[in-house]
């Protein structure tokens, strides 16, 4: 079992690096996080008010040989008039023939600061699945007897906290991911950096163009052991309060890991982003990422589909519209 999953690590590294990234391997990312901030801080659960379920698809470089797929499923809703948010995520990553699932349960206690400022403290609990299947891979000796004839798995707890602040204008909230688990990977000899202490800080504002035009700029900072911080700059426009549009730009620089690799290249990339209204209930987005490093001539594209749906028409209960 110790050599099965050492193999899964070995998998993701090798496929991590052959994209061109960093030693670290991370968790999922998405383009869309700044419409729902459930997939990065469990203190945003009861942020929108109403209930609210998003379900996202990212296909990350078209056609490259096994490149990730992740699909994640997500909803919140907030009680005990306004001072509870309540959630659930469940997420399937595919990396190769190396698999990532979970789901968790999410409760943030919302503490109102003022007349639209609310401080949520929350928390989510669940587990994690990690499976490789060995009938993806190709031996070069065969039979190798360290490759499994079949699909194995491993499964660990998972803890996440986070703090998000909110009024009408501005948000700011900062989370820590993967606080437990690490343990049951390190008892079968692997110590996937997945399941390292990953910190997300996130910042933005709304600003009022005109009548019909707001502003939206905002950052994320994610860190994790082993990698360069990464770092999102993301500027969105909304038009009639029904579409939006805009864009990232994300990549990451050297601040806190003093024994990286020199040579590390860059992860650079931009994202076209569009999010419509189409009616009170439904939102649909979609994100297109182009990588703009030196290796992006041998990486494909990355496409991000993205529907959600409120379960009660915004505008009949929500006086002060969530726009974060």
């Amino acid at each position: 079992m110790k050599n099965t999953f050492k193999i899964i690590g070995m998998t993701l590294l090798v496929a991590f690096m052959a994209t061109g990234g960093t030693f670290g391997q991370q968790l999922p990312q998405f383009s869309q996080y700044i419409f729902n901030g459930l997939h990065v801080n469990p203190g945003y659960a009861g942020y929108k008010g109403e209930p609210y379920i998003q379900s996202t698809y990212r296909s990350q470089w078209v056609n490259f040989p096994g490149a990730p797929e992740t699909f994640t499923l997500t909803a919140d809703l907030s009680a005990n008039e306004g001072t509870m948010g309540f959630g659930f995520s469940i997420l399937s990553d595919q990396l190769g023939p190396a698999k990532t699932s979970g789901g968790s349960l999410t409760y943030a206690y919302r503490i109102q600061t003022s007349a639209t400022g609310f401080l949520g403290l929350g928390v989510s609990a669940g587990v994690t699945e990690y499976s490789i299947d060995g009938s993806m891979l190709d031996p070069n000796d065969f039979p190798d007897s360290e490759i499994p004839m079949g699909r194995v798995n491993l499964f660990t707890p998972n803890l996440n906290t986070g703090l998000f602040y909110h009024n009408s204008k501005f948000y700011a909230g900062f989370s820590v991911y993967n606080m437990v688990g690490r343990n049951a990977l390190e008892r079968e000899d692997i110590a996937l950096a997945y399941h390292d202490f990953h910190y997300y800080l996130t910042m933005g504002a709304l600003f009022d163009l005109s009548t019909m035009v707001k502003f939206k700029p905002s950052f994320l900072i994610k860190e994790v052991k082993g990698a360069p911080t990464n770092y999102d700059i993301n500027a969105m426009f909304l038009f009639g309060e029904r579409i939006w549009v805009g864009g990232s730009y994300r990549s990451n620089m050297k601040i806190w890991n003093d024994n990286l690799e020199s040579n590390l290249s860059n992860r650079n990339a931009v994202a076209a982003i569009i999010e419509i209204f189409a009616t009170d209930r439904l939102r649909l987005g979609y994100a297109y990422d182009h990588n703009t490093n030196v290796l992006s001539d041998y990486r494909n594209n990355s496409h991000e589909l993205s529907v959600g749906f409120y379960m009660t028409p915004r505008k009949a209960v929500m006086k002060n519209q969530r726009w974060f």
